[in-house]
C-alpha cells in the first residue's frame, strides 16, 4: 500500500463523466426509465469476447496467486470465492469502473457519483442462497439513492447455478427486507431471477431487494460486482489509500477524479 501523490488536475464531475463517454447518450431514455421503475437494468453482450476472456484470465491468476489470502481486504464471505481492490490488481479492470454506459447508470442513480469498489465473487457449489437485502441496509426515500452497483457475468447466470433474485421496484418503497419480511431468506412473489449470458452487465440500484440464489451445479458461479456510492459517503475500500503509483500515474485526470484518487 503506498500513499497517493498529490493530483494536480480536478476536473468537475460532468468534465470527467464527458471525458469518459459517460453522457446521457450512453443509455437511452428507455433504460434510464426501466432503471428508474424496476431497480436494474440489464445490458447483455457489453463485455462479450476478448475482453470477458481477458478478465476471466486475469481472475484466474489472482485466485492461484492470493490462495487462501484471497478477498481479505474487505473480509471473507460464507459459500463464496472473493477477491478485492481489483483495482490495483491489473490494468484490464480500468476499463471497468470507467465503463460508459455503466458510470452514465450509476451518475443518474446516485448524482454525484464515485468509486465504492470492484470486487470479485463466485458462488460455490451447493452455497450462495441469500436472504433478500438492500446493500444500503436501511430505508431511504425515494430519489435519495446511495449506492448503485452493476454485475459482471462472467458465466452464464442461470436458474441451477446461483443466479440473483430481485424484487422489480422495491428500491422506491422506502422499507428494508429485514424490517419488512417475517423470513427474508423465503421466496418472494414478486421476485425475478437475473439470468442472462456470460458478458452481460446488470445495473442495479443497490437499494433494490436482492439476494443470491443457490448454485446447484458442480462449479462456481463468477462475477465482478462493480459499485458506486455518492461522493458523500464512505468507500467500502478507500481507494486514495490503497491506489498504487503505477496505477494513478497511468489513469487519466477524468478516471482519479471518479476513483476520487
Amino acid at each position: 500500500m503506498t500513499a497517493t501523490p498529490a493530483t494536480t488536475h480536478r476536473p468537475a464531475l460532468h468534465t470527467a463523466l464527458a471525458e469518459l463517454g459517460a453522457t446521457s447518450d450512453a443509455l437511452t431514455d428507455d433504460q434510464r426509465a426501466r432503471l428508474d421503475a424496476d431497480g436494474f437494468l440489464a445490458l447483455p453482450g457489453l463485455f462479450a469476447g476478448e475482453r470477458l476472456a481477458a478478465l476471466r484470465a486475469r481472475i484466474g491468476e489472482l485466485q492461484e496467486s492470493e490462495g487462501s489470502a484471497a478477498g481479505h481486504e474487505v473480509g471473507g464471505q460464507r459459500g463464496a470465492a472473493m477477491l478485492a481492490d481489483l483495482i490495483n490488481k491489473g490494468e484490464v479492470f480500468e476499463s471497468v469502473f470507467t465503463e460508459p454506459a455503466v458510470l452514465a447508470a450509476a451518475h443518474h442513480v446516485v448524482g454525484n457519483v464515485r468509486v465504492n469498489s470492484l470486487n470479485f465473487r463466485a458462488a460455490l457449489p451447493g452455497e450462495g442462497h441469500q436472504n433478500l437485502h438492500s446493500d444500503w441496509g436501511r430505508p431511504v426515500a425515494d430519489g435519495d439513492f446511495h449506492i448503485c452497483n452493476s454485475m459482471w457475468l462472467l458465466d452464464d447466470f442461470t436458474a441451477d447455478n446461483g443466479a440473483t433474485r430481485v424484487v422489480p421496484g422495491s428500491h422506491r418503497w422506502g422499507r428494508v427486507p429485514a424490517d419488512d419480511l417475517p423470513d427474508a431468506a423465503a421466496p418472494h412473489p414478486d421476485e425475478r431471477l437475473l439470468l442472462g449470458e456470460a458478458g452481460t452487465v446488470v445495473i442495479f440500484n443497490a437499494h433494490v431487494w436482492h439476494g443470491g440464489t443457490l448454485n446447484r451445479t458442480g462449479v462456481p458461479r463468477r462475477g465482478l460486482t462493480m459499485s458506486y456510492s455518492r461522493r458523500d459517503e464512505p468507500q467500502q475500500l478507500d481507494q486514495a489509500a490503497y491506489v498504487r503509483k503505477v496505477v494513478h500515474d497511468r489513469l487519466s485526470p477524468a478516471a482519479r477524479f471518479v476513483l476520487d484518487v
